[in-house]
């Protein structure tokens, strides 16, 4: 028999296409599904129930991270002072030293972190892969269930090394049918292309100065060949738009069309650095992006055209990315970044605070390609969930709960659904203890450090 369970007396934002919205309601879910969605007091199903009390709180769809590094959980606090290609060099010879136990230990307090902070469905950038450090793609995917979210990792690559030009060491990259033969297998192996599913794969290169153009070729074609997605750096930095224009003559971007690298099933992280016929052709193309606000800054990337993507009508979604450029990791501070970052770069209507919502959620459904699925409380959809306590001193006094949510401290989660489970309760995640996981982080790390010299 399946499980039901009313989530009652809460305000619902459910970010559908007409922004439907519920001063006081109700979301049923029977199963992985929302079965009812509506206004006032929920229909009465019985004694066997789940009944969650909403009084004081905001009904949201899951929030969705459209780009991640898990294993740099372990990582955290290096570099916290360089511009991205001195990060990245100053951090590859310890990454370098990463195994896959590593990886299952930095993956488990990233994602127990993003549960916590309102995200159901992740995806993750994985690209180093050292020659004796194991199945580090199997160790986050094992690391992904058992916290339980909805998973789309990617088997990314490097295949550029320092001695040929890129900047990964040699001995970080790896032969380009060797990546495309682990590609298939991961494909093969855990990729699930069902409506209902929690882990799909897709294939990513790095970025345009760690991989050749075989790679990126390559891999645009295996991917469209086995149906799965497409995802890859690119126009972060200034110092990456240099290095293109030295290199291949022209725009990362135009690089990229050039490859075939366009369309519906790709998305690119960060294009912080478009001109206008670049943000035209992923118009065009149905191209999606995933905004890192808080990375951005960290890294002092620039501040990318949010606004202008979203009026073009890109996909665009949100994302932590790594926590060694992010330290926080947390999903719930994104949407009030882009929004701010959105602000300071347009001025004070270049974004709304329902738009900032929309972009961690449905926008984040649409660049993972399960806007059908995911993204907004509609009844037949999957029951993606979170439920933010608003009845707290930081929050009282702010009318609007979508205000409140998306401008105000981030606040405690009373409930987060996914897949209709419940992963977190009253701010704790109920799938993995938090404090172990934060002993076995700072042991990870003082090892790899350790390791690293």
């Amino acid at each position: 028999m399946e499980q039901v369970t009313v989530i009652a007396d809460c305000a619902v934002a459910t970010v559908d296409a007409q922004g439907t919205e519920y001063a006081r309601g109700y979301v049923v879910v029977r199963g992985n599904r929302i079965d009812a969605v509506g206004a006032g007091d929920p229909p009465d199903l019985g004694a066997d129930a789940r009944r969650v009390d909403g009084r004081g709180c905001l009904l949201t769809p899951g929030l969705v991270n459209t780009h991640q590094h898990l294993y740099q959980w372990i990582t955290r606090g290096l570099a916290t002072d360089h511009t991205l290609f001195e990060w990245l060099t100053t951090l590859y010879p310890v990454w370098a030293g990463i195994d896959e136990d590593g990886v299952r230990v930095a993956a488990t307090g990233a994602l127990a972190t993003l549960a916590r902070t309102g995200c159901t469905t992740t995806t993750d950038h994985h690209y180093v892969f050292p020659r004796d450090g194991g199945d580090p793609l199997a160790a986050e995917i094992a690391a992904a269930a058992q916290v339980g979210l909805r998973f789309h990792p990617c088997r990314g690559s490097m295949d550029l090394g320092a001695s040929a030009g890129g900047l990964p060491p040699d001995h970080l990259v790896e032969r380009l049918d060797d990546i495309l033969a682990a590609s298939a297998e991961a494909v093969a192996r855990w990729h699930d292309p069902s409506s209902d599913a929690m882990l799909r794969i897709a294939l990513a290169p790095c970025s345009p100065f760690s991989v050749t153009p075989d790679l990126l070729r390559e891999s645009a074609a295996l991917a469209r060949e086995l149906g799965v997605r497409l995802h890859t750096h690119l126009a972060e930095t200034i110092d990456e738009q240099d290095y293109c224009l030295a290199t291949f003559g022209c725009t990362p971007a135009r690089y990229l069309q050039r490859l075939d690298w366009l369309g519906p099933d790709v998305w690119y992280a960060h294009a912080v650095h478009l001109d206008d016929d670049a943000l035209a052709a992923l118009a065009e193309t149905g191209t999606g992006v995933a905004h890192c606000p808080t990375s951005n800054a960290r890294l002092g990337a620039g501040i990318a055209r949010v606004a202008d993507l979203v009026r073009a009508g890109v996909a665009v979604g949100l994302g932590v990315d790594g926590a060694a450029s992010n330290e926080a990791g947390s999903m719930i501070e994104e949407p009030r970044h882009a929004l701010l970052w959105a602000r300071n770069r347009g001025g004070p209507h270049a974004m709304t605070v329902r738009t900032a919502l929309e972009l961690a959620t449905m926008g984040g459904a649409r660049v993972l390609g399960r806007a059908a699925d995911i993204g907004s409380i509609e009844v037949g959809k999957l029951a993606d969930l979170a439920l933010w306590r608003l009845d707290t001193a930081a929050h009282a006094g702010i009318a609007d709960p979508v205000t409140a949510l998306v401008l105000g401290s981030p606040p405690p989660l009373a409930a987060l659904l996914v897949n209709g489970r419940e992963v977190v309760r009253d701010g704790e995640v109920r799938t993995v203890d938090t404090d172990v996981v934060a002993a076995e982080v700072a042991r990870a790390q003082a090892k790899l450090l350790a390791k690293a010299g």
